[in-house]
C-alpha cells in the first residue's frame, strides 16, 4: 500500500510547468502542462503560455502570436 502511494504521489508531480512559469525550450511543449508551449517574453525570459489558433482563445489583455522555433502560436501578453 505505501508502495503504491509513493509511486501516485511521484506521478503526480510530472505534469510539467503551469502557464506563466518559467521553461527552458523555446519552441518546445516537452516542459509545460498539456494546451501550453514554452515562449519567450519579456525579452529573454521564457515561460510557458498557452496555445492557440486566434486571439478569441485569450485573455482580454492577450494576442495569438507565433511561437519561435514552431508552427504554433501562443497568448502572448498585449505589449
Amino acid at each position: 500500500m505505501r508502495r503504491a502511494l509513493l509511486i501516485a504521489i511521484l506521478l503526480g508531480g510530472c505534469g510539467g510547468a503551469d502557464i506563466g512559469e518559467e521553461c527552458d525550450d523555446t519552441g518546445s511543449t516537452d516542459e509545460c502542462v498539456d494546451g501550453a508551449i514554452c515562449d519567450t517574453v519579456e525579452g529573454d525570459r521564457a515561460v510557458c503560455l498557452a496555445l492557440c489558433d486566434d486571439s478569441d482563445d485569450c485573455e482580454a489583455d492577450e494576442d495569438c502570436n507565433g511561437v519561435s522555433g514552431s508552427n504554433l502560436k501562443a497568448c502572448h501578453p498585449d505589449g
